[in-house]
């Protein structure tokens, strides 16, 4: 299983909000590219990008930072947030990003997507954040009637390189994943699935690992020193 350390980035800084709440936000360094060479330093073979600003606002808000990231490590790197127009793909694409999130366009404009996933194949991830199983929008600022394998279904026969599963309610609170959840979710679709929101033990690594999604992210818990990069790394492994 896949280990994506998380740097979620707000005015140029790296933070964390609480179950996506912008007015409960922790900064944790105001260089967002060190962060990243640290992350690779100890281990780190893939991060996962979140440009807050941009998933409230609508379109991409902290590009200099995201560069300077690009620059700094030679990682594979995928961004989410604003991601909502095919001008913003190729030029994000052009960045040198590995592969992409969209998440609020695809409950919005689903042949949108479709299409998308044709002219960019394997470079487009479907971010699907839940609130009780139904999918969140807009920064998670809004909860559709949609459940959120449905979602998923809809677009499990495109050429998507994944599947992004976050559950809301766990997200930031370092209480553990919500693996019935996840496992839901994995065995909804044969894509790739990544588990995001509660990881804060190597327990909790290797559960995710059990089901076995192809990938877990993992952000407040490095952050605040309650799980080692390494120690995560090795929880992914399948057991001998």
């Amino acid at each position: 299983m896949q280990v994506w350390p998380a740097i979620d980035l707000r005015g140029g800084r790296c933070v964390r909000l609480a179950q996506g709440d912008y007015q409960r936000e922790t900064v944790y360094d105001a260089d967002p590219a060190a962060v990243a060479r640290r992350l690779v330093a100890e281990g780190a073979e893939c991060l996962h990008l979140v440009d807050l600003d941009g998933a409230r606002d609508g379109s991409p808000a902290n590009l200099p930072t995201i560069a300077a990231i690009l620059k700094a490590v030679e990682v594979p790197c995928e961004l989410g947030g604003g991601i909502r127009s095919e001008d913003t793909i190729g030029q994000l694409l052009q960045l040198g990003l590995h592969r992409l999130v969209v998440g609020t366009k695809a409950l919005a404009e689903p042949d949108w997507l479709r299409e998308m996933c044709r002219k960019f194949p394997q470079r487009l991830v479907l971010g699907i954040d839940a609130r009780e199983g139904r999918v969140a929008t807009h920064g998670w600022l809004k909860t559709s009637d949609v459940a959120a394998t449905e979602l998923a279904k809809q677009f499990a026969a495109e050429p998507l390189a994944a599947i992004i599963y976050t559950d809301i309610a766990t997200d930031g609170m370092l209480a553990g994943p919500n693996v019935p959840e996840m496992a839901a979710m994995q065995r909804a679709v044969d894509l790739p699935v990544v588990a995001s929101g509660g990881v804060s033990r190597k327990e909790d690594v290797a559960a995710l690992a059990e089901i076995p999604m192809a990938g877990c992210i993992i952000g407040k818990a490095l952050y605040e020193g309650r799980l080692t990069l390494p120690d995560a790394l090795a929880a992914a492994q399948p057991k001998r």
